[in-house]
């Protein structure tokens, strides 16, 4: 049975959703420093350490669980979906005469 929706779509848009998480990756890794170096701040107070804390394990974990999403919906496309349908459109979606 054809499915209604784009398996190729769906991948490509997967495609956009990593490279965008791989760009953001340096501006993660920077916000990390910041928040590293305000955790060494004299004299900080245990309850803004704790926050830091919180922050910096939130971005730290943000792209590995972004990047792991992605993948999960890569696996929820069905096995050779994708290989189907571009086959159907290298050689056009002709209905057999028969």
């Amino acid at each position: 049975m054809p499915m209604k929706w784009s398996a190729v779509q769906v991948d490509q848009a997967m495609n956009e959703v990593e490279a965008r998480l791989d760009e953001a990756q340096l501006y993660l890794e920077q916000a990390q420093v910041a928040v590293e170096k305000a955790r060494r701040i004299p004299d900080l107070p245990s309850y803004m350490g704790d926050r830091l804390a919180r922050v910096e394990s939130d971005i730290r974990g943000s792209y590995t669980r972004l990047k792991a999403d992605v993948e999960s919906v890569r696996d929820a496309i069905p096995d050779g979906a994708i290989e189907e349908e571009q086959a159907q459109s290298r050689h056009g979606d002709q209905q057999s005469l028969m």
